[in-house]
């Protein structure tokens, strides 16, 4: 079998256990895939060596009949991960350095399951980012190009490394996490299929903190069903995480049965934004109409408080964000300013941090403190998380309609050129996440499927947003759109 690294996780399973393939061989195929794909800038700390022990465990394993589903598939693990032994940086220049003696809860699940660390993937600085250009690693590109239009493109963030890798077949699946957007909004741009659980479906142990309320990871991968594969090897409980649910993991692959009649589909009206691209406007209406085909009843219904939806999201999350980044301060680990003569501990914070922070997150780390701060905690902080309350009784009153799931466009654009918003308003950059901060502020399940292709060739994803825990129903409903749009474009090799 050749092109190996094409294959999904689904192929790749039936094909190990038939024994046409070995975890070895697919892993080689993966690792010289990365080592030519220099230019996309998606793998930003490679562990070929691990991969291939790792590989060589896992087919021992399927000899033995005791294979897991993810048992020798090769993954990219996005850098906000820790994983032991292996540079663990959030693409932070203040966690230069720091190799964690741990493994984060996921990554040891995904592990023990059988699978592959090919090495870690370029994201946005401690995820604060929706294009990839505020990591320390440099932009991870988009291997998609407009028609005729040598420009480089964003991959979408923070998970645009992860992203880049999945659409470019260096890897057969990657994780990615979600703190308001950034699994769904990256796998649009691209073409890709990413989930974002329910918040405490998945662990947040060992993954660097953002927004602590809001973070959640998931998987990225090439199609629904593989998606359903690896969010079940994700998911459980997890004693080490406080906000982790203790619930049973259904099989989510036996759900895809692609029968969604009698299901009741929302149809957001707020979502209609002004200015909307006729494009966009299209593959949302197509959407809808697949499945009406498929047996659905498409109904229009009103999320009210989704217009303070982006607001209450910006200060919340940078407030989390002050709180959580206060621990990097060069004592224990990660970089340390050279200090000077006379300068006490405060200097080194002060030097520390100005060094090592990129300025978004210095940005959002200054949002925070000042929403934080006694005069404005109430005005501020106290506000948007009422608004949050409001957003997430809006879905729980569509829900106990009869709702079984709600349609959305995943972005307002296809992907954008890498630089073309960055020194632009930072405001414009944020509102690429007006369609997905909702699912983050109400903690659902959120999922982005490629349903077409704008009219520069460029791939454009549809979101679906499901009833908490209902991730199985949710990843049927994206079944039937995978299977009614027929998405199976590529991008063209130039890399």
């Amino acid at each position: 079998m050749s092109d190996l690294n094409k294959l999904t996780i689904a192929a790749a399973r039936d094909a190990l256990r038939k024994g046409d393939v070995t975890a070895a061989e697919l892993t080689e195929a993966c690792v010289s895939a990365v080592e030519g794909a220099g230019k996309l800038n998606a793998f930003v700390h490679q562990t070929p060596e691990i991969a291939l022990e790792q590989a060589r465990a896992a087919d021992a394993r399927i000899k033995a009949g005791d294979a897991p589903a993810m048992c020798g598939i090769p993954l990219g693990i996005k850098d906000l991960f820790c994983t032991r032994g292996v540079a663990s940086q959030a693409a932070s220049g203040i966690l230069e350095g720091f190799r964690p003696e741990y493994e984060s809860t996921i990554t040891q699940q995904l592990w023990d399951a059988g699978a592959v660390m090919l090495g870690k993937l370029n994201m946005d600085e401690f995820a604060m980012g929706s294009s990839n250009e505020t990591s320390v690693y440099g932009n991870a590109v988009n291997p998609w190009k407009r028609q005729g239009d040598d420009t480089d493109l964003t991959p979408g963030g923070s998970s645009g490394g992860s992203a880049s890798a999945v659409a470019a077949d260096l890897c057969l699946a990657a994780t990615g996490t979600d703190t308001g957007g950034s699994i769904r909004q990256p796998a649009a741009f691209t073409g890709i299929v990413g989930i974002k659980p329910t918040y405490g479906r998945c662990s947040r142990w060992g993954v660097v903190a953002f927004a602590s309320s809001l973070d959640q990871a998931g998987p990225m991968t090439k199609t629904v069903r593989d998606a359903a594969i690896m969010l079940g090897a994700m998911s459980g409980h997890d004693p080490k995480d406080s906000t982790s649910a203790d619930l049973a993991v259904p099989d989510f692959e036996a759900m895809l049965t692609g029968d969604i009649r009698g299901k009741r589909i929302g149809i957001p009206q707020e979502y209609r934004m002004e200015g909307m691209l006729a494009e966009i406007e299209k593959l949302w209406a197509d959407g809808a109409a697949m499945l009406r085909g498929a047996g659905a009843e498409i109904v229009d219904i009103s999320l009210p408080h989704t217009k303070y939806a982006l607001p209450a999201y910006y200060v919340i999350a940078p407030a989390e964000a002050s709180s959580n980044l206060a621990r990097y301060d060069g004592v224990r680990y990660g970089h340390r300013a050279k200090l000077g003569q006379g300068d006490g501990i405060t200097e080194m914070y002060e030097k520390t941090r100005a060094e090592g922070f990129g300025h978004e997150v210095q940005r959002r780390v200054m949002i925070g403190t000042y929403v934080l701060s006694a005069g404005f905690y109430d005005a501020y902080y106290n506000r948007a998380r009422k608004v949050r309350t409001l957003i997430k009784r809006d879905f729980e009153e569509a829900f106990a309609k009869g709702i079984d799931a709600i349609l959305t466009p995943a972005t307002p654009s296809a992907a954008f050129g890498l630089g073309e918003m960055a020194d632009a308003d930072p405001v414009a950059m944020y509102l690429n996440d007006v369609f997905t901060v909702t699912v983050n502020l109400a903690g659902l399940p959120g999922i982005s499927v490629p349903a077409g292709l704008d009219a520069q060739g460029l791939p454009l994803g549809l979101q679906l947003i499901g009833k908490p825990w209902e991730e199985g129903d949710l990843l049927n409903v994206a079944h039937v759109i995978e299977g009614a749009a027929g998405f199976v474009h590529k991008p063209a090799k130039w890399w």
